[in-house]
């Protein structure tokens, strides 16, 4: 019977689609499908669902392959694997991009289309965007459960944000009411303060007084909005302006009438401006907050398109940038104006178009976080997501963003989530005259209006987690307990959601909010954040910029392995990476490299089940190292894909496959008469095809089809460390052979030994003796050029030869030696071989660390120390005799 034969050279292209269906006609996907016992553990992944405005880049490929490495781990460690696919309609940014089309191709807005037409060309667009998608997804090897795939604008997700609005609405933590919002005008809607975005640039400070009247002046960067001041705030310990405070002025400010009382703050900056601060109580958060607390009066000076309101004077109808030249040119001509200076100022734009914010009051929709909620234990929202994180349910890879988060939560304010769009969960309460409904399906009756608005994209986003498993359906509350069914019941809190540090605010907090009040636990337990895949040259990859990367023409150029292993290597969570042809080439060589060391090992075999078990009262001194090497590295490994730390663990198997491995098992494969060579072979293979799995599905998977006929490698058993086959001596045994063969190729290459000549070598090997002659036919054969070997009772003193010493083994290699280099090469050994004993004498004189390390390390670094010092003495001796 002929060997197995895997084809001269990989080819992706020509796999990778035919394995993904295999995959699904399998239906391991589905965790109901797989065959594991009825109290297997669950492990729940939904996965962050991309925005539908346009298709993926390799940022969400790192996402894609990062949730797909967990799965794939868990599901072959026999826990019952759920990866819940889905779509985020992003309302804003969707019809935002759809909008720019319809008016760059067609010349018209939403508004010459109409709701019902406009929503309607905005679903086309929704479906094709969805498809490409979820093409690029399968692409990508991503694992998911395509029988559970969810939309968070689809019928089931619309029942549980109707429901949600309702549940939150009847208990108080949702109400309707007029306060300070974030207003895009360019947009036309709220944004939540999560959505605002910051942009340092210089700006003019303008410092004058209201009239010549008022007694102080004040300094502001919009004096524009001076148009609706009420008040001026100073600190009450400032001696300037006590004796101001409480009284209120008439002054006429650029031809407008106001009345600007004098208030006391601490939080007024004595040191800032003029110490004076003019309060617009419209237009700044923190102005409103003080006119709450004065009873003060609130002017709205700028309206939803950016204009001054009617009612200022000449300054009405204009922009607010045309008001402030104006409003200035006033000042300066009345000689109120004092000085302008530049400062540098950090502008409020939106997240999405890149517009100035102008923050005013309006009528909104909003989530009451400091609100005692009674099905919460009169616990507020913001209070019981809080202490999930401070009591350690939930916690942050890197756990730096712990307090970030708890940052953020602690100075949140009450969340605006009604949008004036028209794409998105429209808000489910009807209006006639003064009376309100909210419920799910409008009042029976005429008169009745719906609300116009949607809600913020983030309110059904963050139900993902408990929407998507069949909330509020698969849950029933009974004497007050939440009973929970169905896949609720069985995949509900999820285990770990992975996203994007940027988001952490936007969507990671609410989810837990939404979490705690819909389904009484939280949705998550880990939190692991991965860092932003920059371009080449460092930039954020975006749309708008044309830098994203389209993983598909990756994948055909390289395959989907190649792609997800240059992202998962090398990257930590919380940092962002570069992606880089020079990495995805690395990650190329290392896909073929693993084809070749397969296609290797399988050479060597006709039939697969005909490979005995391996029998260790057989096994080579080679063979014990592999399979000490490779049973800690199966240990490692596991601990920390654990740990979250997929790059150190790539790292670890790699550095095993290519350089244990490969490099030298392999090799001395070749020269060593083992008996169990196609045993052990067959035994790592399976190993390391289990374990690279996860980072390479597609190829792992292939190679595994000659291996196992009956079970794919998507299903197959995580290997387990063996800990009887860890064994120090057999390590330490093949270290010795390897350090040797090592020392000799770099004796030979330092003193420019052609690498066609042979040498004799006289080995004197101590109490290694008969451990070396068992060896002499890898030593001679792994690229030493030894023609022959000898082995001497004493050490040798051979002028004419090149001298090595490696743990005690002295080798003296004849007929290539140049005197000077030869003297050169020991005295560089000599000195490096002192620094190292001095560092390592250093150490096992450290009183700490000889209590604390293990008995086994102390012993090992003290018999490493006496090798050292050894080898120094002898090199010394072989100096003396050139």
């Amino acid at each position: 019977m002929p060997a197995i034969e895997l084809a001269k050279n990989y080819n992706p292209q020509e796999v990778e689609d035919k394995i993904y269906q295999e995959w699904l006609n399998s239906g391991a996907f589905n965790p109901d499908k797989l065959d594991l016992p009825e109290n297997a553990p669950t492990y729940t992944i939904v996965l962050p669902p991309p925005n539908i405005t346009d298709k993926l880049h390799v940022g969400h490929a790192s996402m894609l392959a990062i949730e797909d490495l967990l799965i794939r781990f868990h599901r072959m460690n026999g826990y019952r694997t759920l990866w819940v696919p889905g779509t985020d309609h992003a309302a804003i940014a969707t019809q935002n991009v759809v909008e720019k089309k319809i008016f760059r191709e067609e010349g018209k807005t939403r508004h010459d289309l109409g709701r019902e037409v406009f929503l309607a060309r905005l679903n086309d667009f929704v479906k094709v965007t969805q498809a490409t998608i979820l093409n690029q997804s399968a692409k990508m090897g991503s694992s998911l459960d395509w029988s559970r795939l969810a939309f968070t604008l689809d019928e089931t997700r619309q029942k549980a944000v109707k429901t949600m609005f309702l549940k939150m609405y009847e208990q108080g933590a949702i109400y309707r009411g007029e306060r300070i919002v974030n207003w895009c005008p360019r947009c036309k809607t709220t944004l939540a303060d999560d959505e605002v975005e910051y942009k340092e640039q210089q700006a003019k400070f303008y410092t004058f007084k209201y009239s010549s009247n008022f007694p102080m002046a004040i300094s502001t960067t919009r004096p524009e909005t001076k148009l609706g001041d009420t008040a001026v705030a100073v600190n009450p310990k400032d001696e300037r302006y006590k004796q101001y405070i409480g009284q209120t002025f008439a002054v006429n400010f650029c031809g407008v009438d106001l009345n600007i009382k004098i208030i006391a703050d601490h939080n007024v900056d004595m040191e800032f401006g003029t110490g004076a601060l003019g309060v617009t109580p419209a237009h700044s958060m923190v102005d409103w907050q003080m006119a709450q607390a004065n009873d003060l009066p609130t002017i709205k000076v700028i309206d939803e398109d950016g204009k001054i309101h009617a009612g200022f004077g000449e300054f009405s109808g204009m922009t607010a940038l045309a008001a402030r030249e104006a409003v200035v040119n006033k000042l300066n001509e009345s000689g109120l104006m004092i000085k302008e200076e530049e400062i540098a100022n950090n502008l409020s734009v939106c997240y999405r178009c890149d517009t100035g914010i102008e923050p005013l009051p309006s009528k909104q929709w909003f989530v009451a976080v400091d609100k005692p909620i009674a099905s919460m234990n009169g616990q507020s929202l913001k209070q019981a997501a809080i202490a999930a994180a401070e009591k350690g349910e939930i916690k942050f890879v890197p756990d730096r963003f712990n307090k970030r988060y708890l940052d953020w939560m602690n100075n949140l304010r009450d969340w605006c989530i009604s949008r004036q769009i028209w794409f998105g969960h429209r808000i489910p309460v009807w209006y006639k005259g003064e009376e309100i409904f909210v419920g799910e399906n409008a009042p029976i009756g005429d008169g009745w209006a719906q609300d116009p608005d949607t809600l913020d994209t983030w309110f059904s986003s963050g139900m993902w987690t408990f929407s998507t498993l069949g909330w509020p359906d698969n849950m029933e509350v009974v004497d007050g307990k939440i009973i929970k069914k169905g896949d609720l019941a069985k995949f509900h809190p999820t285990q770990v959601l992975e996203t994007g540090s940027e988001i952490l605010t936007l969507w990671v907090s609410r989810m837990i909010m939404m979490s705690l009040f819909a389904v009484g636990e939280i949705p998550f337990s880990d939190v692991y954040l991965h860092g932003t895949i920059l371009d080449k040259n460092g930039k954020k990859m975006s749309k708008s910029k044309g830098n994203g990367v389209d993983p598909l023409d990756v994948i055909a150029a390289a395959g989907a392995d190649s792609l997800r292993l240059s992202l998962l290597v090398g990257s930590t969570p919380g940092n962002d990476t570069r992606f880089s042809e020079e990495r995805l080439e690395s990650a190329k060589n290392f896909v073929n490299k693993l084809w070749n060391i397969s296609r290797y090992v399988l050479s060597g075999v006709e039939d697969i089940k005909s490979v005995a078990a391996i029998n260790e009262e057989e096994l080579t001194v080679a063979d014990a190292w592999i399979l000490s090497r490779l049973n800690r590295t199966i240990a490692e490994f596991t601990e920390r894909i654990k740990r979250y730390e997929f790059s150190l663990a790539g790292e670890t198997l790699r550095d095993f496959t290519l350089n244990d491995l490969a490099d030298w098992y392999l090799e001395a494969s070749k020269f060593d008469n083992s008996k169990q060579k196609n045993p052990v072979l067959i035994h790592i293979l399976k190993n390391i095809l289990k374990m690279w799995h996860p980072f390479i599905p597609f190829i792992t998977e292939n190679i595994w089809s000659y291996l196992d006929e009956n079970k794919m490698l998507l299903v197959a058993a995580w290997p387990v460390a063996q800990n009887d086959l860890i064994s120090v001596a057999a390590e330490n045994n093949f270290s010795v052979i390897r350090d040797l063969v090592v020392a000799i190729r770099n004796g030979r290459s330092e003193n420019k030994v052609e690498p066609a000549a042979k040498v004799k070598a006289v080995i004197y090997g101590g109490d290694k003796t008969e451990l070396l002659k068992k060896q002499v036919a890898i030593i001679s054969s792994l690229r030493t050029g030894l023609s022959e070997v000898e082995f001497a009772a004493e050490p040798q003193k051979i002028a004419e030869a090149i001298f090595v010493s490696v743990a005690g083994v002295e080798v003296y290699l004849l007929g290539g030696i140049d005197k000077d280099k030869e003297k050169e090469r020991l005295n560089k050994e000599k000195e490096n071989l002192a620094k190292l004993i001095s560092n390592l004498s250093a150490r096992l004189s450290n009183e700490e660390f000889v209590s604390k390390a293990p008995e086994k390390i102390v012993a090992m670094e003290k018999e490493k120390l006496a090798n050292w010092q050894n080898d120094l003495e002898k090199i010394e001796e072989k100096l003396k005799t050139l």
